[in-house]
C-alpha cells in the first residue's frame, strides 16, 4: 500500500480541499456535462456544507508520504444509521497506486457500520474502483442498484453500492 496520510480537514485545510474541488469538478464535468461558472470556479454546495459546523458532515484530506495533497473526501449522513460517502477524489498523479482504496479503507473504519457510494456508469474507471473498493470491505457482502437523480430527470441514474465496514477494518 502507498504511504498515504488521511486526516479530518480543518478550516486551514479548506483552500487546499477548495482547489482540490476544482480537479474533481472538472473531472467530473466529463460525466455530467456541467460546465464552470464564468468565474471559473464550480457549484460548491458540497464543500461549504462540509467545512460548516453541521455534525452529520465531515471533510478529510488525503496526503502522500511527502505531505503533498493526494485527495479529499466529503462524509454525509454521520448522525445517521447509513453513512454515505458523497464526494471523493484522488488526484490523478496518485491513482492507480492504491492510494483511493486506503483512503476509503481508513475513512470507513472511523466511522463502521453501513455505507453508500454513489457514482456513474459512464465513468468505467468509478465503476471498476467502487466495486473494487466493495469487494475489499465486504467481500460478497455488498449491493448495487440504479437510483433516479432527485430533481434530474434528465441524467441516467447513479449507480449506489451499499456495504456495512466493521470497526477498526484494515488497522
Amino acid at each position: 500500500m502507498p504511504d498515504v496520510s488521511v486526516r479530518l480537514a480543518n478550516s486551514a485545510d479548506r483552500a487546499v480541499v477548495e482547489r482540490l474541488w476544482l480537479m474533481f469538478r472538472h473531472d467530473l464535468s466529463e460525466f455530467d456535462g456541467v460546465l464552470p461558472n464564468a468565474d471559473g470556479t464550480f457549484r460548491g454546495d458540497r464543500l461549504h456544507t462540509a467545512f460548516s459546523d453541521d455534525p452529520d458532515w465531515a471533510p478529510y484530506l488525503f496526503t502522500s508520504g511527502d505531505g503533498s495533497p493526494a485527495g479529499f473526501a466529503f462524509v454525509r449522513n454521520l448522525t445517521a444509521a447509513t453513512r454515505v460517502l458523497n464526494s471523493f477524489f484522488v488526484v490523478r498523479g496518485a491513482r492507480r497506486a492504491g492510494t483511493g482504496l486506503r483512503a476509503v479503507q481508513e475513512i470507513v473504519a472511523r466511522h463502521p457500520g453501513p455505507w453508500e457510494i454513489a457514482f456513474q456508469d459512464a465513468n468505467t474507471a468509478a465503476v471498476r474502483f467502487w466495486r473494487r473498493v466493495a469487494t475489499e470491505i465486504a467481500g460478497d457482502a455488498w449491493t448495487e442498484e440504479r437510483r433516479a437523480v432527485p430533481g434530474r430527470p434528465g441524467l441516467p441514474p447513479d449507480v449506489w453500492i451499499s456495504f456495512d465496514s466493521p470497526a477498526a477494518w484494515g488497522r
